[in-house]
């Protein structure tokens, strides 16, 4: 059984994504908040996606400028890759755990309030021309 377990290991390594990414998970704002900044820099290249990010008015914008930067710090430091020739390929925000909180209500009464999490992912790669 654990001959298997290591195959498995290797197959998983071997059909990994090679593309510099970072990840940044417990970030305290809302998925969709956090959706609306990633459409904007979707496919832009590195410079101007911090650029839009510096300029752009949300509160995504902070902890996304963290996580692009990290993204091509990976990229140039673990892959030998130029900074300038990096795009933002894919991104994407999932959620993560809901903290659960309650309200006080009249009349004995409690009304929930989700205060949500999110998981985003920012995954570069290179002009190819």
């Amino acid at each position: 059984m654990a001959t298997r377990s290591k195959l498995k290991s290797l197959a998983r390594k071997e059909n990994a994504d090679k593309r510099p990414h970072a990840v940044a998970k417990h970030i305290r704002i809302s998925p969709d908040k956090v959706r609306i900044v990633l459409n904007i820099i979707r496919g832009l290249n590195y410079n101007e996606a911090i650029s839009v990010l510096k300029y752009t008015n949300k509160s995504a914008c902070e902890p996304l400028i963290k996580l692009v930067n990290s993204a091509a710090a990976n990229a140039e430091n673990n892959m030998g890759l130029n900074k300038n020739d990096l795009y933002i390929a894919e991104c994407f925000a999932d959620g993560g755990p809901i903290l659960k909180r309650v309200r006080p209500r009249a009349q004995g009464r409690a009304f929930r309030i989700n205060k949500r999490t999110s998981h985003i992912t920012v995954i570069l790669d290179t002009v190819t021309e």
